[in-house]
C-alpha cells in the first residue's frame, strides 16, 4: 500500500513513464513445534489430570508459550507395526506373532480415527500392508509371515517415513507411531541410525519398542532400540525380562521344584510369557492413547542451530516422570 500511495503523489506524466509494478510476494514460514507427552507417577501409572498451566516447554533453554493444549483421550493416530522377521526372532516367534496381532486389535479398532500399516524386515524391508483402517488385513498377514534372514531395521524406518500412503491431517492430527517388535538389532541396511533417527525427528514420529530379547540375554541392539525410543518421545518395553523377577532362587539353583513350572515347554513358562507380553500390549496401547499434545511456535534466534533441544517441564510435579521428544529440526531437509 505504501508504494501506491507514493505513486499517486506523482505527476501524471511521471506515473506513466513508471514501469509496471509487480505485486508484492511474502513468504513467510511458521515452524510449529508439535510435542506429545506421558507423564507418569512413581508407580508408573498415567497422571491424566494435567492442564495446560502445569505445563512449561523449554526451547534452546528459553522457555515457549504454548499455542494448542489437549488432553483427550484416543486421538487419532496412525500406527506403523515394524516386526523383525530375522533369524534372530525365531526363538519365540509363535508367542510375539499372536503379540502382534494383539497389538494391531487394540490399536485398530475399527473407527477411522485409528490407521495402521505393516513393514516386515529382514535381509530387506518390505511394506506389506499398506495404510488401512482395517485391522483384519494387517492381522491376516501377520499371521502367514516366518522369520528367516538378516535385519534391516533401519530400511525399515526409512520405508515408514517415505514410502507409504500418508492420511489426510498428518502428522498434526492423526499422530504418527512406529512400534518396532524386535531386538533392535541390524545387519543389512542400506540406511544408517543417525539418517533415519533424523528423519524420524523430522516426521514428526514417536518409536516405541516391544522387545524380543528372552531373559537371561542381551542383544547389541539394545541401545540402539532405547536410543530410537528416547530420542523420539517413546520407550522400549521388555516382556521377556521379567519372567523370573517372583521367582527365588532361579540363578542359584535353577532346576530346583520351586521353578519346575517356569521351564521351557511347560504351561507356567507359556503362561508367564503371555502374561508379560500383555502387559507391555496394554502398556504401549494406553501411552499411545493417553498423551497430551502441546504445540508452540518458536521465537527462533540466530543461532544457525540445525537442531533445536526441548525440554517439558512440570514445576508443581518434581517426581513424575516425563516422556517427550527430545527435540526437533526447524528446516526443510
Amino acid at each position: 500500500m505504501l508504494a501506491r500511495i507514493l505513486l499517486l503523489s506523482l505527476p501524471i506524466s511521471a506515473l506513466m513513464a513508471q514501469p509496471p509494478v509487480a505485486p508484492a510476494t511474502i513468504k513467510v514460514q511458521v515452524n510449529e513445534v508439535i510435542v506429545p507427552v506421558t507423564v507418569t507417577d512413581d508407580k508408573n501409572r498415567f497422571v491424566s489430570d494435567l492442564d495446560e498451566k502445569d505445563f512449561e516447554i523449554h526451547d534452546e533453554g528459553k522457555k515457549q508459550k504454548v499455542t494448542y493444549f489437549s488432553r483427550e483421550r484416543s486421538q487419532p493416530v496412525v500406527v506403523g507395526f515394524l516386526l523383525d522377521l530375522s533369524n534372530a526372532s525365531r526363538l519365540h516367534w509363535k508367542t510375539y506373532q499372536e503379540a502382534a496381532r494383539e497389538l494391531v486389535w487394540n490399536l485398530l479398532p475399527g473407527d477411522k480415527k485409528y490407521s495402521g500399516y505393516l513393514i516386515g524386515y529382514s535381509t530387506e524391508a518390505e511394506l506389506l500392508v499398506n495404510t488401512t483402517y482395517n485391522s483384519e488385513t494387517i492381522t491376516d498377514k501377520i499371521a502367514k509371515l516366518k522369520p528367516s534372514g538378516g535385519a534391516a531395521l533401519f530400511d525399515g524406518i526409512y520405508m515408514a517415513c517415505t514410502k507409504r500412503s500418508l492420511i489426510k491431517g498428518e502428522p498434526i492430527e492423526p499422530r504418527r507411531v512406529l512400534i518396532v517388535v524386535g531386538d533392535g538389532h541390524d545387519n543389512a541396511s542400506k540406511k544408517a541410525l543417525d539418517e533415519v533417527l533424523e528423519l524420524a525427528q523430522r516426521n514428526l514420529i514417536t518409536i516405541y519398542g516391544v522387545s524380543t530379547v528372552a531373559f537371561g540375554f542381551n542383544s547389541e541392539g539394545e541401545k540402539i532400540l532405547t536410543r530410537l525410543a528416547e530420542e523420539t518421545g517413546g520407550r522400549v518395553l521388555y516382556p521377556l525380562q521379567g519372567l523370573y523377577k517372583d521367582v527365588s532362587g532361579y540363578l542359584s539353583t535353577p532346576s530346583d521344584e520351586g521353578n519346575y513350572a517356569l521351564k521351557v515347554g511347560t504351561g507356567g513358562y507359556a503362561a508367564e510369557i503371555a502374561s508379560g507380553i500383555f502387559r507391555s500390549i496394554a502398556a504401549v496401547a494406553g501411552e499411545i492413547t493417553t498423551q497430551y499434545i502441546l504445540r508452540y511456535i518458536p521465537e527462533f534466534d540466530d543461532s544457525g542451530k540445525t537442531f533445536r533441544n526441548i525440554q517439558v517441564k512440570v514445576p508443581s510435579l518434581p517426581n513424575v516422570k516425563i516422556r517427550a521428544r527430545k527435540g526437533y529440526y526447524p528446516a526443510a531437509p
